[in-house]
């Protein structure tokens, strides 16, 4: 065979007889040889690439076939296992070559030497015909994989295209359908016997490698493509290890080769992300550390060399946050090491151009904060050291070389002091606070309020901590107190440790000192008010009594903001400030925290409900006030009405002003206020039992007159409201001069309202305004009072109308010894047939008692204590408006005889029901008058003869429970004679017609019997 014989016959002698390519690579090595004798062989123990080079340059086209061929054929020779066949076809290849042989082989040198030729062949079809069979040989072996690869990256210096659609193809074809791809089902993955292929795609990552390398300048254009090879095999494989060894080994040739071209500092690369992720999977995971790191670090020095800006290095270390949250400790250590390791050299040796401040730094920042208490030493210090580096970066950006110097310092006392000390960092708390901007600082904040969650308790508390120096440093700006309180609100629910919970409302504390207007203004947009998860926020803002002052105060003013009803859309009207106010008014009387507050802010929350409810008629907000149900736990939001009016409610009751709370409950005067055409009925109604009680009257007063200037017709028509009524108070002469307060009156002449007027003027002739009408009053009182003793009077309602009236009006003076008549004669009247007469006497007596002065006050208490079981048998009246009139006067007669249980009996009395209620109502009155008993059982005997039944059924429930509960102190207070008047009128029930007198009759003779004997002894 000769020299220009076809490669096909060829092809078929060498598959007959191996020896015979040797026989004609072995002419090749002649002296006469197309290589000629004038080359000398090289002394290196291994042949440099240029000499082969140009001896490859020097073969002809079949020469080339030829020795392809050859390779090829060791090749199959290596990967069958066939090597003593394939050692002597190397040796004597390079004798051909006339090659030093003394020297052992480098390993792979045979597949770098076919791939020299490959690279120099000009034709792509022997090209592409000698790679596929490259590909075709077995990947198992790691220097099998290593070698293939090397050929394929040196082919592509000139053959990029078609090396790239070769490994495009075996992708698609093999890798794709590979027993270890995560595409492949867990069935394929166990059952597929073909592992042909297995490592295919770790041969084809080490190829992408190799060709980095080896394309020196044309790697740009292809850059791209090859990292997002690289990537989609290193994801597409988690469950082979081998594959990952090859990612790194192939990252590392990518990075060495874009580090070693220049021409690469100005180039972009879009796949930064996802190689910087994958890379540092493989560091935090992977046993290989070593290599993963050296290939990781040149990746992030080539990215940031690049782009000199503090951009691009956020945008580096964003990576490093899922490995810097993670629970694995040698996770976190690699990761801080990783970051460490690129900020010390991007501090050293690479001077950041573009003047950046990504806000995305303070987010980093805190990652690395959350880290100062690792569990590893070395993670918690370099955690530090790498915020000291970041700092230094942004310092360097300002040029100021004496801050630079100053964190410089900073950052080599803590290389030397973190083994010895664990928390003492505030002042590089302090340092981070004064070097980032206010987006960066928000950040910060941001992350350590994300980390209050975290269930490891550590670092929850951590957090907090950090959080809590944040906000002490001062260095909150106004802007930034929305987006943090926000963040907090997100996180508060999910904080699951009890002292954290604490440290984290401390420093909302710390946050509302600083910035008050601000926090409260968040707090009132966060939710509706009626929500219970904003409620902690608002008791942190009440640990002082100095910060609970400003913010009720600004609550107040807030509630103030009334657009006008014009400027109000209806789908507007639950946004308003004074809304939100509203509500959080609400709310807050019922937190403990707000307890001492409330009373001293009492008169401007009072002025400001009744003014904002009045503003709500105006806007038209009117809805149908809910009755209290006591077996409802969650109930729906309150309406603006319904809100306002709990408000007032709550602020009397919360602030122990029962009493006034009791006088408006009873007399329904809540329902007044909850309606427009009676809202001024209600006013009055409440400035009158707060007059009564002498409720705040002075700092009440006071705010009254500051409305009665304001510009708003609904606050002049409040303060004169209020104004006149408390003219009647007995303390209002100690806090007002008669002469302001004329002047005052005056002023409400002249106001455009028409109700303001009317009332000014009312003020102005009340008897404290014109002392000398009170002898006239009284004069006119005994007329009216002798006129009502009359056997028949005309017109009883109006004659108690116009008493009642008159009583009113003359306030503290009284109306002296008539008192006590009229009290008398209205007494006997509550059992009179009509029940509005009835009804009225009962209600007129509870004024009555309270009217006779100082001089007569002992005597009406006398009196209303022997009304005592009159009243108490009324709250079984038929009628129900005679029952709620009887219910306020029974407690007014309570109050007056200053019983312990006031505030319960209240309670009983206007929500009460059943035999419950009627029990505890009992031993109410028999426990607040012990020792009195017995005048009780006297007085109840008498209406065992009474018409009404109702009120003889009362009668005998309760001298059965006196007769059981309080025999002994009846058997120690009663007289003979009693006991016989009792017994008479016991004995009556014996011939009563009814079944029920005659079973209680027949229930309690016994008792009856030991009663007379026991008295009679």
């Amino acid at each position: 065979m000769t020299v220009g014989a076809s490669l096909g016959d060829f092809q078929k002698k060498v598959n007959r007889d191996p020896s015979e390519l040797r026989d004609r690579l072995g002419g090749l090595s002649s002296p006469a040889g197309r290589w000629g004798r004038s080359w000398t062989r090289p002394t290196a123990a291994r042949p440099g690439e240029e000499v082969l080079v140009d001896r490859i340059r020097a073969m002809s086209v079949m020469e080339k076939s030829l020795v392809l061929e050859a390779v090829r054929q060791c090749l199959r020779e290596q990967n069958q296992g066939v090597m003593k066949e394939a050692e002597v076809t190397i040796q004597e290849l390079l004798a051909s070559l006339n090659l030093d042989l003394k020297q052992p082989l480098a390993k792979n040198f045979l597949f770098h030497f076919y791939g020299l030729i490959l690279r120099e062949s000009p034709s792509e079809d022997v090209v592409r015909k000698h790679l596929a069979g490259l590909l075709e040989l077995s990947h198992e072996l790691a220097s099998q994989r290593a070698g293939i690869a090397l050929a394929m990256g040196i082919a592509a210096a000139t053959h990029m295209e078609l090396v790239w659609a070769l490994l495009e193809h075996v992708g698609r074809t093999k890798f794709l359908r590979s027993p270890h791809t995560n595409s492949a089902s867990q069935g394929e993955r166990h059952s597929n016997p073909n592992l042909h292929w297995k490592w295919v795609g770790s041969t084809s990552l080490l190829c992408y490698g190799q060709m980095a390398v080896q394309a020196r300048r044309q790697i740009l254009p292809w850059v791209d493509n090859i990292a997002s090879r690289m990537v989609y095999y290193y994801l597409s494989s988690c469950y082979d290890h081998i594959l990952k060894k090859s990612f790194l080994s192939a990252a590392l040739m990518l990075m060495k080769a874009l580090k070693r071209e220049s021409s690469a500092q100005g180039y972009k690369f879009t796949q930064t992300a996802e190689l910087v992720h994958c890379l540092l999977g493989a560091v935090c995971r992977q046993v290989l550390y070593g290599k993963a790191a050296q290939a990781l670090n040149l990746l992030l020095l080539t990215f940031v060399s690049e782009n000199k800006s503090m951009d691009e290095v956020c945008f580096l270390l964003q990576h490093t946050e899922p490995w810097l949250r993670s629970d694995r400790s040698h996770e976190r250590e690699r990761a801080v090491q990783t970051i460490f390791l690129l900020l010390k050299c991007v501090v050293e040796y690479v001077k950041l151009t573009e003047e950046a401040r990504p806000s995305m730094l303070g987010h980093q920042i805190g990652l690395l904060m959350l880290l100062w208490r690792d569990s590893e030493q070395f993670t918690k210090s370099h955690a530090r050291l790498c915020v000291c580096l970041l700092l230094q970066l942004l310092v360097q950006q300002k040029g100021s070389m004496m801050e630079f110097i100053y964190l410089d310092k900073m950052k080599n006392y803590e290389e030397r002091v973190h083994k010895e000390s664990d928390t003492k960092f505030y002042h590089l708390v302090q340092a981070v606070d004064d070097y980032l901007t206010v987006a960066q600082h928000t950040q910060l904040i941001l992350t350590l309020l994300r980390a209050l969650s975290n269930p490891r308790h550590t670092d929850s508390d951590l957090a907090s901590h950090l959080l809590l120096m944040v906000f002490e440093d001062h260095s909150i700006k106004p802007e930034q107190v929305a987006e943090i309180l926000q963040g907090l609100f997100q996180e508060l629910p999910a904080i699951s440790f009890k002292n954290v919970q604490q440290m984290v409302l401390k420093a909302v504390t710390v946050l509302g000192t600083q910035h008050t207007q601000e926090t409260v203004e968040v707090l009132l947009s966060l939710c509706h008010p009626s929500e219970r998860q904003v409620a902690p926020l608002w008791k942190a803002l009440a640990t002082s009594n100095q910060l609970a002052r400003k913010v009720v105060t600004l609550l107040y003013i807030k509630l103030k903001l009334r657009p006008p009803q014009l400027l109000v859309r209806l789908s507007e009207q639950a946004e308003l400030v004074s809304m939100l106010a509203l509500g959080t008014i609400y709310e807050l009387l019922y937190i403990r925290e707000y307890k001492a507050i409330v009373p001293w802010a009492f008169a401007g929350i009072l002025l400001g409900l009744l003014t904002q409810l009045h503003y709500l008629f105006e806007l038209g907000v009117v809805e149908s006030i809910p009755e209290p149900r006591e077996d409802i736990l969650d109930m729906e939001p309150l309406g603006p009405c319904s809100t306002c009016l709990e408000a007032l409610k709550g602020l009397f009751w919360t602030t122990n002003c029962w009493e006034v709370f009791a006088y408006l409950q009873l007399l329904r005067g809540w329902e007044l206020l909850g309606h427009v055409e009676t809202y001024t009925d209600g006013v009055t109604l409440l400035a009158r039992a707060m007059a009564h009680y002498d409720c705040e009257v002075k700092a009440v007063l006071g705010q009254a007159v500051i409305c009665l200037k304001s510009s708003e017709e609904r606050d002049n028509i409040v303060a004169i409201l209020i104004i006149t009524e408390f003219l009647n108070s007995q303390e209002l002469t100690q806090y007002m001069s008669r002469k302001t307060m004329i002047k005052f009156l005056t002023l409400g002449l002249a106001n455009p309202n028409e109700l303001v007027r009317a009332l000014s003027l009312t003020g102005l002739s009340s008897l404290l305004m014109q002392p000398k009408k009170v002898q006239l009053l009284r004069t006119r009182m005994l007329e009216l009072v002798d006129s009502f003793q009359k056997p028949e009077p005309n017109d009883l309602l109006g004659l108690m109308e116009i008493m009642g009236d008159t009583m009113h009006r003359m306030g503290p003076q009284g109306i002296g010894a008539c008192s006590l008549k009229l009290a008398q004669r209205l007494r006997q009247l509550f059992e009179n047939e009509q029940e509005k007469v009835r009804g009225g006497a009962i209600l007129l007596y509870g004024e009555v008692i309270y009217s006779g002065g100082r001089k007569y006050q002992q005597a009406l208490k006398g009196h209303a204590f022997q009304s005592l079981v009159p009243l108490l048998f009324h709250l079984a009246d038929t009628c129900p408006q005679v029952i709620m009139k009887t219910k306020f006067t029974f407690l007014r007669c309570a109050i007056l005889l200053n019983w312990e249980f006031r505030k319960q009996l209240f309670s009983k009395l206007a929500w009460g029901r059943g035999l419950s209620a009627e029990s505890d109502i009992f031993m109410c009155m028999v426990e607040s008058n012990f020792g009195s008993c017995h005048l009780f059982l006297l007085q109840a005997s008498i209406y065992l003869r009474s018409p009404h039944r109702n009120l003889k059924l009362t009668a005998m429930k309760f001298i059965g429970g006196i007769l059981q509960d309080y025999f002994t102190n009846l058997c120690f207070y009663l007289r003979k004679g009693d006991v016989k008047l009792f017994r008479a009128q016991f004995e009556v029930l014996r011939q009563e017609q009814d079944s029920v007198s005659r079973r209680f009759y027949r229930n309690f003779l016994h008792e009856v019997v030991e009663l007379s004997r026991y008295v009679s002894q």
